[in-house]
């Protein structure tokens, strides 16, 4: 998603966590919480430091002892849900979004990543409306209105969403005009794949777009029931197009949840 709702921890993070790399980051943030377990912001930056590790469990073990000390802190629930999501605990991610838009009402109409969190939850509905109501926030979101369309053919089947799929503005991002053709049926993936090289961008943009054109023609197989071609994309957006954003993370979720359910029907 495109939205500039990024969340984090109200505490600043030491130089230590930016100048050294992770590993070593982590040492010496731990090192701190065990000088004093109380510290919030020792814990939210070593928290932040196991998230850059891809460890999230122990992330979330770090926001829990946070919010232990003070539960109205609405960033560090807001943060506990991204790493809840992360980990693949998708009812925990929920129930943290809905506490930090508790403490934050304002916030409700923007929190997309709720949405997404809905959506396998398989609360179909809520989903809906999540996005729906997004789209009073930023109506030039491709991604919102696939994602709403997402929600509704697990409702209503994709002929009935593609006719109701929500009109959008002025995306620029590539190949995302694409990628909405083709969930309106009016494009192949193909035509995904070609906007994506057109104009020769350089290597990372390159990569950036590839991992948006295969996240999202990974998920479009998914709906129509190719669940091969559908671990094919995601496996790809998330093994070689590795980027720093929610998304990869998305990207990551769905395709072990495939990964799952074509082990089961095997």
């Amino acid at each position: 998603m495109r939205s500039t709702l990024v969340f984090v921890a109200t505490f600043c993070l030491p130089l230590i966590a930016i100048a050294q790399p992770a590993e070593e980051a982590l040492k010496q943030a731990t090192k701190a919480v065990e000088a004093d377990p109380t510290n919030v912001s020792a814990l939210a930056n070593r928290a932040s430091l196991y998230e850059r590790l891809d460890r999230y469990a122990e992330a979330a073990a770090d926001y829990t002892k946070i919010l232990a000390l003070d539960k109205t802190l609405a960033n560090i629930h807001q943060q506990r849900g991204s790493v809840q999501f992360k980990a693949g605990k998708i009812k925990e991610s929920i129930a943290d979004f809905d506490k930090y838009i508790e403490l934050k009402p304002e916030a409700k109409i923007s929190h997309w990543q709720r949405g997404i969190s809905y959506y396998y939850a398989a609360r179909h509905d809520d989903g809906r409306k999540q996005f729906e109501g997004y789209q009073d926030f930023d109506s030039n979101d491709v991604e919102n209105a696939v994602w709403r369309f997402m929600c509704m053919v697990r409702s209503v089947g994709i002929e009935k969403a593609r006719k109701d799929m929500l009109k959008i503005g002025n995306d620029r991002r590539v190949p995302m005009r694409q990628v909405y053709d083709l969930y309106k049926g009016e494009l192949k993936p193909d035509d995904v794949f070609a906007a994506c090289k057109a104009g020769q961008p350089e290597p990372g943009p390159l990569s950036q777009r590839l991992f948006y054109a295969h996240l999202y023609v990974g998920i479009y197989f998914d709906l129509l029931n190719d669940k091969k071609k559908a671990f094919e994309h995601l496996d790809l957006a998330t093994e070689k197009h590795r980027i720093g954003h929610y998304m990869w993370d998305v990207a990551r979720v769905h395709r072990d949840l495939l990964r799952k359910e074509i082990k089961k029907e095997k």
